[in-house]
């Protein structure tokens, strides 16, 4: 596993000198957008002064024209940061990726699969709307592993009452577990139980969207996740106290919400994250060792969970 010390290295010898040349790019379209933001401000002032002369007349036109306004400074904004973007991520992104291991393959427009997204049954709600980027795919020791950041939502209502609610927005991972599954096992974050106790717990129960619920011996993991499944004893075989162990340091290690799922012979993951994780920071100098260093923590954190979950140990063998 990489260190911090060597990406530090990795920054100062090979990656800087393609990075200051990227700097100086991103310095052009920071001014470019300027000139944009500017421009669309102006407009939005004038357009206000002309509402405030003459409201019932002119209200109309005017709001129409400053709507129109936005969406072309929008557009143009794209336009500006897209060849930028491609080429940052060419640069930097898939840099980290083989830098990290050289048997990954990064491909910054691919995204998992929404089938496969819905076959891993972590989130019962099925996603209308899907979209992602920044897959890595490949092999890390014995295991074949492949994640992507992923936003699925789903839309409700029509017209005016359309809303637009979030399923899953984060990383996205599967790996090779080395094992055949003839059921399927899912582990969520535990909700009901820490709000509602013994209650909640019987709620769980009740949840007509999964298969049963899986009662473990562990009680500190049962305190943090929730586990239903459609074959008990073969729940608790996937889910031997070193792996719920692990599981746990996992959650730990990354501060957010965990789901997984055991299904056919693969290990489904779904760390959830508020944030684009591989995307340029347009308004900061990429002549900074931070913002490098916060890419290869995300990309680390995604190829470690091989290493986390202890995948590499075939301790089965597929039937």
């Amino acid at each position: 596993m990489k260190t911090l010390d060597d990406l530090r290295q990795f920054y100062n010898t090979t990656l800087i000198c393609d990075l200051e040349g990227l700097e100086r790019q991103r310095r052009k379209i920071v001014q470019k957008v300027t000139y944009v933001i500017v421009g669309a401000v102006c407009v939005a002032v004038i357009g206000f002064f002309f509402a405030m002369q003459s409201f019932q007349a002119a209200a109309p036109a005017i709001i129409i024209s400053l709507v129109l306004c936005l969406i072309i400074g929008v557009v143009l904004y794209k336009i500006l940061i897209r060849s930028y973007v491609a080429e940052f991520k060419s640069v930097v992104i898939e840099r980290i990726v083989h830098f990290i291991d050289v048997n990954l393959a990064y491909s910054p427009k691919s995204c998992i699969p929404k089938s496969t997204f819905v076959l891993s049954k972590i989130f019962a709600t099925k996603p209308n709307r899907y979209k992602g980027d920044d897959f890595v795919s490949g092999k890390v020791g014995a295991t074949r592993i492949q994640f992507s950041e992923l936003h699925a939502e789903y839309e409700s209502g029509s017209g005016k009452n359309r809303h637009r609610h979030t399923v899953f927005r984060g990383l996205f991972f599967i790996g090779d577990f080395n094992k055949h599954f003839t059921g399927q096992t899912v582990v969520l974050p535990d909700t009901a139980e820490k709000l509602f106790g013994r209650l909640g717990r019987k709620l769980q129960s009740l949840n007509i969207s999964r298969d049963q619920l899986i009662n473990l011996e562990d009680p500190e993991f049962e305190r943090h996740f929730v586990v239903y499944g459609s074959d008990q004893v073969e729940a608790r075989y996937i889910l031997s106290t070193s792996l719920m162990a692990r599981i746990m340091d996992f959650r730990k290690k990354t501060g957010r919400k965990i789901h997984l799922s055991f299904i056919g012979s693969m290990v489904f993951v779904a760390a959830s994250y508020t944030r684009s994780l591989f995307e340029p920071r347009l308004f900061r100098t990429l002549l900074d060792f931070e913002p490098i260093r916060q890419y290869f923590e995300d990309l680390q954190l995604a190829i470690g969970i091989v290493d986390d979950l202890n995948l590499n140990t075939r301790i089965w063998s597929k039937e």
